[in-house]
């Protein structure tokens, strides 16, 4: 009873320490909530901490902290010390748990408030650091726009036209015909033999794939940013939601303004964080997301572009989709991932008991390319050609203002009037007017029109020569939109220097070729992961016919471990590498192609007999499409031999058949000529006076004659077969 009395006493003062406490932060709001109160409480406090020690996640978490490591001077449950409570009973040893029964056993989240507001704090850090980068872009933007007069202001042309030609533009769209002349197209290898077949299929599937998810208009979005900004970014997805809710690969082009990495950093894989920004309307959010109701409002603001109508974000929430690395208890580095709101979770990965401790997506990257341009040092993002040709296209448009004021100047006539010369000027500037009424006399000193001096012709010689520049530095000479210098019409001569003045357009094509591979190796990661089920995919055959292929995630994972003689023999996983082709090519590409089969065809490299000279030649060139040439001719080559060699066994046949046909012949004509004398004699003739019969076969050929077996006839056929001008009707 008089413990009892004591534990009665204690509980108000432990009540009102956690009352006088007043946490102002979740970690201690939980810490509070989580007091012992009474023996039983205590009990269920002891348990769960025996349960949990070592479970890793859950000590990191601040839930674990809070429970486990108080802050100094606070009573531990029980009035036990730290260091009797961290001490694990002899009675009950610890249990190892992993994160996710952690989360199952405590009902804790991994992700909460406090990770939130950590997440934000990092969030605010990555903006600043990228705030020049920002600024640059939406220039670039208005650049790309005309619009970059403002950027320059000159009081003396207040007021006044302000040109913008379009000699920057004309470059960019240019590039991205280029770009869009050399869409690519992946083939897969296999770097083991028994993935061969998996390999052939991949390369025909992808190309659905990416077909299907619109990739056209996203390779188009992505290379206009690459060339305006600097940087192209595409995101790889998994879309739950898709097709009916069974699921797909979605790739979509970001906004790089919207994605925020650690400053410094040159690959995004090497950032800890990594942000991804949406603003999404509230009614919309509050329909898919019950919990945001009463949470909605624009708590983090983004950078937006200039627009020509105006943008109203009074009633739209940001979203942050947050993709960070840390290592399980394996450690094997994971990424996870988590969409919050205004500091709500709407979803995260760790507190997911199926992703707790696998990762979000399998192959542990961040879910997004990107494809730079030009390359600046310690950044994922690099600079295009606006921030190069911006200052040749000023000056350009300095030289047009202010030829287009001194024409203006000059196309109007205006005069000098001395006050007494007595003009009436209503009537001298209306032209409608005949005549001009003056008072007194005019002398030439008192009325005289101003002349305007024209423009000088260094100046015009300037401005060409920036315009020469600006060419040269983005390389969009005038021989690679069609125009020639006069002298050259051959069509090869011109097709050469087509070809020789677009190297820098080949170049900035290996480059995205080089993103593109990286992403079809994330969709293939994708496809490892979420198609668990067959899907059947429309492709195209060889022959150009359709073809349907069912395709599923199994044949991409690794077989399951066999145990053989007791040594457990795990499965190899399938990988591949990607090579990159243009889908759809340029109209010199064609040409040259078209060229070269045609070369080919007049030197004789399909006729059969020229088969191995003609490999030999092969051997030394190299162009697109080789591989297949190459197989052809070998083809070509075997069926030649095949053909010889079945001529040769026609004949050593045939020359059978003759001998026992012969054989035959002889026995057959002995009998018949012994019939044909006793029938002579019976009919009291004499031999050879009846009139004489040939025996002849089942084919009606005289058997005997002269004529040719029919053994040797089929064999004189066969050797001329591969002759035109035998008339094979004839025996």
């Amino acid at each position: 009873m008089a413990d009892r009395k004591k534990e009665n006493q204690r509980q108000p003062d432990r009540q009102n320490v956690g009352d006088r406490m007043q946490p102002e932060n979740p970690a201690a709001l939980l810490r509070q909530r989580m007091a012992p109160t009474g023996l039983e409480q205590q009990q269920m406090v002891q348990a769960l901490r025996n349960r949990l020690m070592n479970a890793d996640a859950w000590q990191n978490s601040p839930a674990a902290r809070a429970l486990i490591h108080p802050p100094d001077g606070q009573q531990m449950p029980g009035g036990q010390t730290r260091e009797a409570l961290m001490r694990p009973p002899d009675t009950q040893p610890a249990q190892s748990l992993t994160a996710a029964e952690a989360l199952q056993e405590s009902g804790a989240k991994m992700i909460g408030p406090a990770e939130i507001s950590e997440a934000e704090a990092i969030l605010q850090r990555y903006r600043s650091g990228k705030a020049a980068l920002e600024k640059r872009i939406i220039e670039n933007d208005e650049w790309f726009r005309l619009r970059y007069w403002k950027d320059h202001p000159n009081r003396m042309m207040d007021g006044k036209p302000k040109p913008a030609s379009g000699w920057l533009f004309n470059s960019i769209a240019n590039k991205h015909a280029d770009a869009m002349d050399n869409y690519p197209e992946p083939n897969v290898l296999p770097r083991a033999v028994d993935d061969e077949e998996t390999a052939k299929e991949l390369s025909s599937i992808l190309p659905v794939i990416l077909e299907q998810s619109d990739y056209e208009k996203v390779w188009s979005d992505s290379w206009w940013r690459k060339l305006k900004q600097g940087t192209g970014v595409k995101g790889i997805f998994w879309d739950p939601a898709a097709r009916g809710g069974v699921g797909d690969i979605a790739i979509r082009c970001m906004d790089i303004l919207r994605l925020y990495w650690e400053p410094g950093c040159m690959d995004i894989q090497d950032s800890p964080n990594f942000f991804s920004l949406s603003v999404e309307s509230d009614e919309r959010l509050k329909e898919q997301w019950p919990k945001l109701r009463g949470h909605t409002g624009s708590s983090i603001s983004v950078a937006q572009y200039i627009h020509d109508d105006s943008t109203d974000t009074a009633e739209k929430s940001v979203v942050v989709d947050w993709y960070y690395k840390k290592r399980n208890r394996e450690g094997r580095q994971v990424l996870h991932y988590c969409k919050f709101c205004n500091g709500i979770v709407l979803y995260a990965s760790e507190n997911d008991p199926r992703l707790a401790e696998r990762g979000f997506y399998d192959h542990g990257k961040y879910p997004f390319v990107f494809d730079v341009l030009f390359q600046e040092e310690d950044s994922p993002a690099g600079f295009g050609y606006i921030d190069v040709m911006k200052d040749t296209q000023t000056s350009i448009d300095r030289v047009n203002q202010a030829m287009d004021e001194n024409a203006q100047l000059a196309a109007k006539m205006r005069f000098i009037v001395s006050d007494s010369a007595g003009v009436n000027e209503q009537e001298l500037t209306d032209f409608a007017n005949d005549v001009v009424h003056i008072t007194g006399r005019l002398n030439e000193a008192e009325f005289q029109q101003l002349q305007v001096q024209a423009m000088a012709g260094n100046v015009m010689s300037y401005r060409d020569s920036r315009v020469e520049e600006l060419k040269q530095v983005s390389g969009n000479w005038d021989i690679s939109q069609g125009g020639v210098a006069s002298g050259i019409t051959a069509a090869s001569a011109i097709a050469a220097l087509q070809e020789a003045g677009s190297k820098l357009s080949r170049d900035m094509i290996k480059s995205a070729y080089r993103a593109f591979s990286q992403e079809c190796y994330l969709v293939i990661d994708l496809m490892r992961q979420f198609y668990d089920e067959s899907r059947v995919f429309r492709i195209t055959g060889a022959s150009g016919q359709n073809q349907f292929v069912a395709f599923s995630g199994a044949m991409l994972r690794a077989p399951a471990a066999q145990t053989v003689g007791g040594v457990v023999l795990g499965g190899r996983e399938p990988v591949f590498d990607i090579t990159i082709s243009a889908a759809k090519k340029s109209t010199f590409s064609k040409l040259s192609q078209n060229e070269t089969a045609k070369e080919c065809y007049q030197m004789g490299f399909f006729n059969p007999a020229n088969a191995d000279a003609a490999l030999a030649a092969l051997e030394m060139m190299d162009f697109e499409g080789i591989e297949k040439v190459r197989d052809r001719v070998q083809q070509n080559g075997t069926l030649l031999q095949q053909l010889q060699q079945a001529n040769q066994l026609i004949m050593q046949l045939s020359a059978q058949i003759d001998m026992l046909t012969a054989g035959a012949a002889g026995v057959s004509n002995a009998a018949a000529g012994a019939a044909n004398a006793s029938q002579q004699k019976a009919a009291g003739g004499r031999p050879g006076s009846a009139d004489s019969r040939t025996a002849t076969n089942g084919l009606g050929q005289a058997v005997g004659s002269n004529a040719a077996p029919l053994a040797t006839a089929a064999a004189t056929r066969a050797m001329n077969v591969n002759n035109p001008n035998q008339d094979l009707t004839r025996g």
